[in-house]
């Protein structure tokens, strides 16, 4: 008996937890001020929000959070969904999403599918049944049919994070610009006098898919010689992304430029180019996609195509905050990308094409 009523608050040594009455009687006002006051309502003056708030901190008053969901049918939450937390982009998505949420009072649930899509279906199935109030997908395919059938049952909004679902839109987005910077990588190699440029690039999301395409797009642009060799569906791991580089130099006759289209390849590329004693910069020339801790200490300065990941992530929750209140309709926010030429980017020479 003892032991269920120190549960209910009401028995023990634990004391009871202030609720919004006893806030009131505090400060003496009405319990409908204090709720005005915790709900940031526009009509509650300065001086009775400071009143109420100093009674807030006196007596450790925090709001239920159940009872207020259950009041205003929201949750407060945002479910986002991710394909793997350990990828460094990923993570400054998420800290760009988070910081714009708390701004806005809203907590959010994160899970990591680890890049299986089953995993991701039955994520957004389970914060459904948590009844977040909207969704953040960065999804590991485009084209898994669970994933697809448990967004299109999805009753709040959902905002994309770099992706494009087959046939019309149904879901808002925030996609990275990949042409701009990509064009204008691929435009520099080929002015350098590179066409026997290497291109290597992850699972076929948009990311990849919008790389592969600016590369081929160029060189038809330009009249180049069809010279490039293009390494897709690699998987994101470092034998793998070893092992693709390597038989892009063994392989196919090599390459004397390589874009790596995608952070994780990164460290397997990297290892490759030292087993074959090709240095960026003098033996190879070199562009990695997204600024990283690895591109920054990397010597000498890896050019890169960069994005603003964390700006990423801070778009798309507040393009999600803004579908709260509109008419449903889908809205689609682009970002820049931008070419960084670094000091990885040497030009064609006869030793290098000789080496290659």
């Amino acid at each position: 008996m003892g032991s269920r009523e120190a549960a209910d608050g009401n028995g023990g040594d634990r004391p009871a937890r202030p609720r919004i009455k006893d806030v009131a009687a505090h400060c003496g006002v009405a319990p409908s001020s204090v709720s005005r006051v915790l709900t940031g309502h526009p009509s509650v003056g300065a001086e009775l929000r400071e009143r109420v708030l100093r009674s807030v901190r006196a007596l450790g008053y925090s709001p239920d959070l159940l009872a207020q969901a259950l009041r205003s049918q929201r949750t407060r939450t945002v479910g986002f969904v991710v394909g793997d937390i350990s990828n460094p982009l990923i993570a400054d998505i998420v800290a760009g999403a988070e910081e714009r949420l708390r701004k806005s009072r809203y907590s959010v649930l994160l899970t990591n599918s680890m890049r299986e899509p089953d995993r991701e279906a039955e994520h957004i199935r389970l914060l459904q049944r948590r009844r977040v109030d909207g969704l953040l997908l960065s999804l590991s395919s485009e084209s898994h049919a669970g994933t697809l059938a448990a967004i299109e049952e999805e009753s709040g909004p959902v905002v994309l994070i770099d992706r494009t679902l087959p046939g019309e839109p149904t879901a808002s987005a925030v996609l990275s610009a990949h042409a701009t910077g990509m064009r204008a990588a691929v435009g520099h190699l080929l002015r350098l006098g590179h066409t026997r440029i290497g291109l290597m690039v992850g699972p076929g999301v948009r990311p990849a898919k919008e790389r592969v395409r600016s590369l081929l797009e160029v060189y038809r642009e330009q009249g180049a010689p069809p010279d490039y060799l293009i390494r897709q569906d690699v998987p994101l791991t470092v034998p793998a992304a070893k092992e693709a580089a390597l038989s892009m130099f063994r392989d196919a006759g090599g390459c004397t430029a390589l874009i790596v289209g995608g952070n994780q390849l990164l460290p397997g590329v990297m290892t490759a180019l030292h087993e074959l004693d090709l240095r960026p910069g003098a033996d190879i020339a070199f562009i990695a996609c997204d600024r990283t801790v690895v591109t920054d200490v990397l010597k000498p300065e890896i050019a890169v195509i960069h994005r603003d990941n964390r700006q990423v992530g801070y778009e798309a929750a507040d393009l999600l905050l803004r579908q709260f209140d509109s008419d449903g309709r889908v809205e689609t926010v682009t970002l820049p990308t931008e070419f960084l030429p670094g000091r990885t980017c040497c030009p064609l020479s006869a030793d290098l094409y000789r080496r290659h």
